[in-house]
C-alpha cells in the first residue's frame, strides 16, 4: 500500500512539474532587431520593382499560350500530311 502511494505521489509530482504554466517560468525578451522601424531603408523583398509579380505572370501566360498554339498547329499539320 505504501509502495503504491509513493508511486502515485511521484507520478502526480512529475505531472505537476510538467504542467507548470509558462508564465511562471522566467524568459528573457528577444533581442532588438535594430534598424529603422519607420522605413526609409530597403523594403521587404529588396528593391526590385516587380509590382507583386503580375507582369511576370502575364508574360508567362502569354508564352505558354504561344507554345500551346505552336504545338497544336504542328500537330494539325502533321496529321494532314499522313496518307
Amino acid at each position: 500500500m505504501k509502495n503504491k502511494l509513493s508511486q502515485l505521489l511521484i507520478l502526480l509530482l512529475a505531472v505537476g512539474i510538467i504542467l507548470i504554466p509558462s508564465d511562471l517560468i522566467a524568459a528573457s525578451q528577444p533581442p532588438d532587431p535594430g534598424g529603422d522601424p519607420t522605413g526609409g531603408g530597403i523594403p521587404v523583398g529588396g528593391g526590385a520593382p516587380i509590382e507583386n509579380g503580375f507582369e511576370i505572370l502575364v508574360c508567362l501566360a502569354i508564352c505558354y499560350l504561344i507554345w500551346k498554339l505552336y504545338h497544336q498547329v504542328n500537330l494539325a499539320l502533321h496529321r494532314s500530311d499522313e496518307p
